[in-house]
């Protein structure tokens, strides 16, 4: 049954809504109303199988986010030492007034650079906390931190090879491949576009080869995958040189594409081919390296090279690591010497960046003003020089390390108090026990969610949020698209919940700024879609879009990255500084830095297999999405729980040299913290390495363990040469006993 927006039907009213949290699609919802109470969310009706958009376990149990009986209702005083979950309600007046005095006292003490802030969780257009930084900048700046954390590695590898950041194609185009490489990619648990799934099952249906190479079995190799190949974390771009090494020696690159499209080619050769450090990058060389099969290499690389067009899909999880921008450099080189790119059935590579379509708001949003604590920082703009980057700002994963050793370790400031928008640093950052120490060193916190967070915990004043649900709002879907979203607002925000659009505008009010606010929230919806180019183009009528609830572009043709730049360079130069793709970057080679080389390499990296701590932790952890939360949002709801319980993997090798058996509760441990998790002992992961799904919330007992398995309580708060947060590159130890 298809209906408008609003419709009534037998006393049960109808919204078009959709999420607005970090997950990896955006699905439209048929929220359910009778009596101002939600009974019911359905997914996408839309009658045409091939553009409706299919809600993933987690859009199906949004009714009990949104009304779980712990969701926070008022705002609170912390009234107990900070962690201990002790608050007392308070009014708006009293929050606000609080927080105004709080951070005038600081701000009049330690300076404006010691007020830290940052935002995450919310993507919608107005109700982020855009309107939150434009009062903190009025009030006279802060202090935030740079780089995306899930995928600053492939940010860096993209910019440094194309100029751009879309790089994705439209899902439908898997569908012109004749041969699909998922190279650590699982897009059934971390839903990289919301109709991935449904195209990567055209594609299998239509016969389409389909490998994976991945350290785990995951759930998408086992359904779409013809081939499953195994791999060592960490590895992956050392078989990306040898596999460009046989395609280099066979004579199977398109040096066509190569001369009029790319620079660097003969440095790339001479790095796989050995002439430039005398190490030839042979398949038998990566074998020792990755634990690939040499011949496997050699005849992956073979058909791929030979295969036209060919589909290699990276993405961003194996770059969340310590040397993770060479990983995605190294898949971009190779869908460049097949030249790949720019090709219908071909890819760009580069972490699976999305499409322009759905991105349109990465320009809208309340209109800010410059952030003045990072007046008369140096120039970024086009630079590669991390360092540059983090002169005014905090790397994203060593924000708790900052907040400790401030100015004097080399930190833009000395952080004194903090105002955390979402995003729950304390869980979804690396290295939990340094972020409690962290915390409880600030002296005035302000945290704003749904729910009492870990992050929340350690606030002294916790505003409550209101659910997608309970607003309107534009939202943007990643990656693939075509489309545009609009959510309705389906109920009134549950007890005095505000936006976080509405709690920046108090704030301001609070601080006396008049004029603070332009319009309501309808205005300001319509002013985005009528100015902004993109939604000009391409929705005609703003009143159809909010009733119909999304719109949907009609292509004739799947979208390709980067096409125009293939079919007319003269016209359309990539954005690099030679207006080609860059396979040797002169600014990379210009920082004269070993451990960020201008060609893609392998290279080492602390906590790999090499590293001497393994031999008091030799087991390497993975840290994946889970199917069932989009990081630590939706952890606490039951009915996903049932789905997937929270567990290590474990291979049985690992396992029976522990004496561990399934089902044990075990402790994974390494020298920055310890958990209990449950063991999953299958042959679905290879030997020597584990993994726990990221996203469970930190629970520790009286002895600091964490007894919820939040696994950043043992990863890295440390970042790559290109930004990449090295969550991915951590060594642990699994045992039956805690000492």
């Amino acid at each position: 049954m298809s209906v408008a927006n609003e419709t009534v039907i037998a006393g049960e009213q109808f919204f078009r809504c959709t999420s607005a949290i970090d997950c990896g699609g955006r699905c439209p919802l048929v929220v359910h109303v009778r009596d101002g109470v939600i009974t019911q969310i359905e997914g996408d009706d839309h009658n045409d199988p091939e553009k409706q958009l299919r809600a993933c376990l987690r859009g199906r149990a949004y009714r009990e986010y949104i009304y779980h009986k712990d969701r926070l209702l008022y705002p609170m005083r912390r009234v107990g030492e900070r962690g201990e979950r002790k608050y007392e309600r308070i009014s708006w007046d009293e929050a606000m007034t609080t927080i105004v005095r709080e951070l005038t006292r600081i701000k009049e003490t330690y300076g404006q650079k010691s007020l830290f802030f940052t935002s995450g969780g919310h993507l919608g257009a107005l109700h982020t906390a855009g309107s939150l930084a434009k009062a903190l900048a009025m009030f006279g700046g802060y202090t935030t931190l740079y780089g995306n954390i899930s995928s600053e590695g492939a940010v860096y590898a993209v910019m440094s090879s194309y100029g751009d950041v879309m790089v994705g194609h439209g899902r439908e185009d898997l569908m012109n491949a004749r041969m699909i490489i998922l190279w650590g990619w699982d897009p059934v648990r971390m839903i990289s576009g919301t109709d991935t799934i449904y195209n990567l099952t055209k594609a299998k249906e239509a016969g389409i080869p389909i490998i994976s190479i991945d350290p785990r079995f995951t759930d998408t190799t086992s359904v779409f995958a013809d081939e499953w190949i195994p791999i060592i974390p960490g590895t992956d771009a050392a078989m990306m040189a040898a596999m460009g090494n046989v395609i280099i020696k066979n004579g199977l690159q398109d040096q066509a594409f190569l001369d009029k499209y790319t620079v660097g080619f003969e440095e790339y050769k001479a790095y796989v081919l050995g002439t430039e450090d005398g190490i030839e990058k042979t398949p038998a060389w990566a074998s020792r390296i990755c634990g690939v099969p040499a011949a496997r290499i050699e005849s992956l690389a073979i058909q791929y090279a030979t295969t036209d067009p060919a589909c290699l899909m990276d993405c961003q999880g194996p770059a969340r690591a310590s040397m993770g921008e060479q990983y995605n450099r190294g898949a971009i080189a190779l869908t460049n010497i097949t030249g790949n790119v720019g090709k219908p059935g071909g890819a760009a590579c580069g972490g699976l960046m999305g499409i322009p379509y759905g991105h349109m708001f990465r320009s809208a949003g309340v209109p800010g003003m410059r952030n003045p604590v990072e007046d008369g920082g140096p120039s970024i703009r086009g630079t590669l020089d991390l360092d540059l980057r983090l002169v005014r700002r905090i790397h994203t994963n060593r924000i708790f390390d900052a907040m400790i050793h401030g100015t004097a370790a080399g930190y833009p400031a000395d952080i004194k108090a903090a105002w955390f928008a979402g995003g729950n640093v304390l869980g979804q950052r690396g290295n939990v026990n340094k972020g409690v120490k962290a915390l409880k060193g600030l002296e005035f916190t302000v945290g704003q969610d749904l729910f009492l967070t870990p992050t929340m915990r350690y606030c002294d004043i916790v505003l409550p949020v209101a659910s997608f649900a309970e607003k309107n709002d534009l939202t943007r879907p990643w990656p693939s698209g075509p489309y545009f979203t609009y959510a309705n607002k389906a109920i009134e925000p549950l007890g005095e919940c505000k936006t976080d659009w509405e709690i920046g505008n108090l704030f301001a009010e609070y601080l006396g700024f008049e004029g603070f606010n332009e319009h309501d929230e309808d205005k300001w919806l319509r002013v985005f879609v009528e100015t902004n180019p993109e939604y000009k183009e391409h929705v005609p009528n703003y009143e159809v879009f909010k009733a119909e609830g999304i719109h949907r572009i009609d292509m004739d043709h799947a979208y390709v990255a980067f096409q125009k730049q293939i079919e007319d360079p003269e016209n359309n130069p990539f954005q690099t500084p030679s207006g080609k793709i860059e396979l040797f970057s002169q600014r990379l080679a210009d920082l004269n830095n070993p451990r960020i080389p201008p060609v893609a390499k392998y290279i080492t990296s602390p906590e790999d297999r090499n590293d001497p701590l393994m031999e008091k932790y030799p087991l390497q952890l993975l840290t994946p999405h889970p199917r069932v939360r989009a990081h630590s949002t939706l952890q606490n709801i039951g009915w996903l729980q049932e789905v997937e319980p929270h567990v290590v993997w474990l291979n049985p090798v690992d396992a029976e040299a522990r004496g561990i058996c399934d089902g044990d509760e075990v402790y994974a441990f390494n020298d920055r913290g310890k958990l209990a998790i449950k063991a999953w002992v299958t042959r679905r992961i290879i030997p020597g390495v584990v993994a726990i799904h990221e996203g469970t919330w930190f629970e520790p007992d009286e002895e600091g363990i964490c007894r919820n398995g939040c696994v950043n309580v043992l990863t890295n708060d440390t970042y790559s040469p290109g930004g990449a947060s090295a969550l991915k590159s951590s060594l642990v130890e699994i045992s039956l006993t805690k000492d």
